[in-house]
């Protein structure tokens, strides 16, 4: 397909970007750290990070898991946190020692976990002690044979960071009993490191630095192959986008969204080090009140966040009321932003909310709007630079102008492929090498592309994909269940919810007995919100449950 969008590229954003400009995200770092030492790198609870102490502690972590642990190149590290100072600490470390990072949703429960930790191989870690008892369920059935386990508070400083983990543990109650033998306290595993030296392993583009974990249509969760290749590349691409608007040193941006996400994981953590921006980490966004108070103590420059978190900002008298004199960018991606947000957003802020599209395996972006554009236009964007598209039909051909296909992606952001999964990655791409998204998609003559269905079956909830296999097989699992079939309703604040059809072998089962045993295997936002019990349920003449003969009955 001609690049028929470049045409309308903001000025200064090129065509192709230079991979080379960055041989790996350790070089990326190491440059960061050394042109913005004496600034504000992190702030967290009232706590802010320079360059230099995160350059200081992540080396100090590096030297533990090399020295202390023994870790060689291309060990997995699993990175068990929601947003606090110790993440960013802990995921350089991993990579300036050479290891891999393997994020995961500290939400999970300890069946996800078991499975993420085995299929990975990881050897190692760093977990919130909120979530440690999850672990424990599971530890002995993994590989993982060295744990670190922080208080959320560790790294606050004394007193603050005592009266943190304090009232966590003992005024909220939020760390129920755990206990792994032999764990180690995550500032004893920076005292240790630090008396240690740190031999530096060189990485290349080729290297793997994050398995990146994503569902598919088999229900069972895969991991990316992100190398510092294609995670370098997706950076560059974004800095190019948003390179006319930002200045090196001046800008400060929220991140809300978990930094396990590969959209925060990339766009605000990596794509801002670059720029040397202070990024201030927002623990837990759910408490809207709080969070608009901590919005209210910066003049930020740059929000990045999902449809969902844009409404429920919108919708906090508190939020009106703020200063958004220094926003110049709010961007919009993980799920469909809405129009009735979008003009919101514009309305209250004075700024356009820019929506952008990417998946785990193109590190993440894809396509992203102009963020000059002067009203919301129901796109997902522009394909950035070095990225390729094309729209084909079901049997690989590219369809005409104007007509619907399944968006196929080339560029240096896609993954390697699967790990360990050598069919599912053949399957994911096409012969002549492009990525196939699930994404049904057109494209109209200025470039700007707009997703019109979906083909996959997953569910969106919240900017997180649910798949529809996985909540089957939970819900199957229960005794009382016959035959069972997931897909996802629209939901005015989730995006999607997710709702299951379901023949009862027990004519006594409930509704909220059903959701219950859900809640026991299923992290929160997959966990079905309503439920339809059914005589029967339509099959394929092989017996396969149709899910969208349910979905177009209603």
């Amino acid at each position: 397909m001609d690049k028929i969008w470049l045409k309308n590229y903001p000025p200064g954003v090129p065509a192709e970007i230079d991979t080379n400009e960055l041989s790996s995200l350790v070089d990326l770092f190491d440059r960061s750290v050394g042109a913005f030492g004496a600034q504000v790198a992190y702030m967290c609870m009232g706590r802010s990070m320079s360059y230099a102490e995160l350059d200081r502690y992540s080396r100090d972590f590096a030297a533990y898991l090399q020295c202390e642990v023994g870790l060689i190149k291309g060990a997995r590290v699993a990175l068990m946190m929601p947003n606090c100072l110790q993440y960013p600490v802990a995921m350089f470390g991993v990579l300036r020692a050479g290891c891999v990072v393997v994020n995961v949703n500290p939400l999970y429960t300890a069946r996800e976990l078991e499975h993420q930790l085995r299929d990975a191989g990881c050897e190692a870690i760093v977990i919130v002690e909120n979530f440690a008892h999850t672990l424990q369920e599971v530890v002995a059935r993994t590989s993982v044979r060295h744990v670190v386990v922080t208080g959320l508070g560790d790294l606050l400083g004394f007193p603050k960071s005592a009266v943190v983990n304090f009232v966590i543990r003992h005024v909220r109650k939020m760390v129920p009993p755990w206990r792994l033998p032999g764990y180690q306290k995550f500032n004893a595993a920076l005292d240790r490191g630090r008396s240690r030296d740190l031999q530096a392993v060189p990485v290349g583009h080729d290297d793997l630095a994050y398995l990146q974990y994503t569902g598919g249509t088999t229900g069972v969760a895969k991991g990316a192959m992100l190398t510092h290749g294609n995670v370098v590349a997706n950076l560059l691409q974004a800095h190019a986008w948003i390179s006319p608007y930002v200045k090196l040193g001046e800008e400060l941006i929220i991140t809300a969204l978990p930094l396990y996400h590969i959209f925060s994981l990339t766009a605000n953590c990596l794509t801002f080090l670059k720029i040397g921006a202070a990024n201030v980490l927002i623990t837990n966004p759910r408490d809207i009140q709080g969070f608009v108070a901590e919005l209210g103590r910066h003049r930020f420059t740059v929000i990045t966040g999902v449809n969902t978190l844009f409404n429920a900002l919108l919708n906090d008298p508190g939020f009106v009321k703020l200063d958004f004199s220094a926003l110049k960018i709010a961007l919009g991606g993980g799920m469909a932003v809405q129009q009735s947000v979008a003009d919101r957003w514009k309305a209250v802020t004075g700024k356009p909310l820019a929506e952008a599209y990417g998946l785990t395996e193109t590190s993440p972006a894809v396509c992203i709007n102009p963020l000059d554009l002067p009203a919301f236009n129901h796109s997902i964007g522009l394909p950035i630079s070095s990225t390729s598209i094309s729209l084909r039909d079901d049997e690989g051909r590219e369809v005409a102008p104007g007509e619907a296909g399944e968006l196929c992606v080339k560029g240096p952001q896609v993954m390697k492929g699967y790990y360990g999964r050598s069919e599912d990655t053949a399957r994911a791409f096409t012969s002549d090498g492009f990525l196939r998204t699930g994404d049904v998609a057109t494209i109209d003559s200025e470039g700007f592309v707009r997703i019109v269905d979906r083909k996959k079956d997953m569910i969106l909830v919240s900017g997180f994909n649910v798949y529809p296999n996985e909540v089957e097989d939970v819900v199957a699992s229960h005794p009382g269940v016959m035959e069972v079939a997931a897909l996802g309703v629209p939901d005015g604040h989730s995006g999607e919810a997710v709702k299951i059809f379901v023949v009862r072998k027990d004519p006594n089962l409930t509704a909220e007995a059903l959701i219950e045993h859900c809640r026991a295997g299923l992290t929160g936002y997959k966990v079905p919100r309503f439920v339809e019990f059914r005589e029967s349920l339509p099959k394929s003449n092989v017996g396969k449950i149709l899910r969208r003969a349910l979905r177009d009955s209603g």
